[in-house]
């Protein structure tokens, strides 16, 4: 792959609009699909895109395209779909060996599948990695500051040929092989956000959120490591990093829905209501089930489920609180 080869992104979202700002800051020719003919037009004419990230001013070398076509030829994909439409999206993609970055944080409804294993499915012969860690959209897009796992499953191979395209002065990605754990942290992180945003939204105070992130990350360890995943990478930029980013601000939409909720608004209306995603919402029932399946204890993802099935916040959060009191480190079924 040379230095400067063409990169392609998959979803103009903001998360996706910012990584396409991200790799044309060096000049770099980057093709950017949606799906919204408005986008599109927004990219290529005024270099905006003010329907999902109004605060960014796009490199003029980043081009639009509504055509998944367009991008058969690249040879690194980045997708940022969101999680359960990973598949089908990918399913329009022209089967070709490709590095192909996965951003999208969830778990598929339905089958239980991580992204790595979707896209394995879509795209057989692809190489698969993981780009994950604390970023909020703006920032990325604003050339602040960030630190990203790059969990590559062709391992130093794969890393040598995607580090030299996601790098930057402002943009550092760290190596892992541990692509699991990589997605897990991801994927948990976004039902515990909005977790704390009710806390926020009952106004419980910052003692009880720091106590739901500790709490929330035994969740996510447990989990993890009963899938595979590495204590260590959840310990790093994919998992606790990004757990701590996310439950701490409305820049979050995953907290901002649990914060929305906290202050008696219907789940099924923000739902409803909700043009960008807030991926933890879908992954939470699916989360719950497959913990459920392999006796782990989950307390708070499944006080979330009851949140997001419309039961009261104050009481989901009061029996939460009332739980029996168990050794911190209790890993057993009951604990939590």
């Amino acid at each position: 792959m040379s230095e400067l080869a063409k990169a392609g992104v998959i979803g103009a979202g903001a998360w996706g609009t910012a990584i396409a700002q991200m790799l044309a800051s060096d000049g770099r020719s980057v093709l950017l699909w949606a799906r919204e003919p408005e986008v599109v037009e927004g990219i290529n004419v005024d270099h905006r895109n003010d329907v999902f990230l109004p605060s960014a001013k796009l490199a003029p070398s980043i081009r639009a395209t509504g055509d998944l076509a367009e991008l058969a030829s690249l040879e690194a994909v980045f997708v940022v779909t969101p999680a359960q439409h990973l598949g089908s999206t990918l399913g329009e993609l022209a089967a070709s060996p490709r590095d192909l970055v996965l951003c999208s944080k969830g778990i598929e409804r339905g089958t239980g599948r991580l992204m790595n294993d979707v896209a394995a499915a879509a795209c057989p012969g692809s190489a698969i990695a993981i780009m994950s860690g604390p970023t909020f959209a703006h920032e990325v897009a604003a050339g602040l500051p960030t630190a990203v796992t790059l969990a590559c499953a062709d391992g130093r191979e794969q890393w040598d040929r995607l580090a030299p395209v996601i790098a930057r002065p402002s943009f550092r990605p760290y190596f892992s092989e541990d692509v699991a754990g990589a997605e897990i942290g991801g994927s948990v992180k976004n039902v515990l956000a909005i977790a704390c945003g009710v806390v926020d939204g009952l106004e419980l105070g910052q003692n009880a959120r720091a106590a739901l992130i500790a709490r929330g990350y035994a969740e996510m360890l447990r989990f993890g490591e009963a899938l595979g995943a590495r204590a260590e990478t959840l310990a790093g930029l994919c998992g606790l990093g990004d757990l701590v980013l996310t439950c701490s601000s409305t820049s979050s939409r995953n907290f901002s829905l649990g914060k929305a909720l906290g202050e008696g608004q219907s789940a099924a209306d923000l739902m409803n209501d909700r043009r960008t995603v807030a991926e933890g919402a879908h992954t939470a029932p699916v989360l719950a089930e497959l913990a459920n399946k392999r006796g782990i204890a989950m307390p708070i993802v499944d006080a979330v489920v009851r949140l997001l099935e419309g039961d009261p916040a104050r009481q989901v959060v009061g029996d939460l609180l009332a739980r029996p009191l168990r050794s911190e480190q209790d890993g057993a079924k009951a604990a939590g």
